[in-house]
């Protein structure tokens, strides 16, 4: 059985964009630190754990917003991805 919402999914829906928007920004920003940790030659292991915590949190928060179904992950995931393209061009601005 499956329970009973008290919001709209519309509301839901502009609720979980966002939530995706800053889930993805943050998510970015810790794959740019990997990467630089990485890079940098200062071992495997602060890489390792920051990757493994990201792509935790990224499957914590999509997984909790799936059960509120699937406009709201949808929503969220566009919001996530909306968030890649910002990362991509600031990137390239500061490359």
């Amino acid at each position: 059985m499956m329970p009973t919402l008290s919001l709209p999914v519309l509301a839901l829906c502009l609720t979980t964009a966002p939530l995706g928007f800053a889930a993805g920004l943050a998510y970015f920003a810790a794959l740019r630190r990997s990467v630089a940790l990485f890079a940098g030659g200062r071992g495997w292991l602060q890489p390792l754990a920051l990757t493994l915590a990201r792509l935790a949190a990224a499957t914590i928060l999509l997984g909790a917003i799936a059960r509120l179904g699937a406009l709201p992950l949808l929503a969220a995931f566009a919001g996530f991805l909306t968030a890649r393209a910002v990362s991509i061009r600031l990137s390239r601005e500061t490359a």
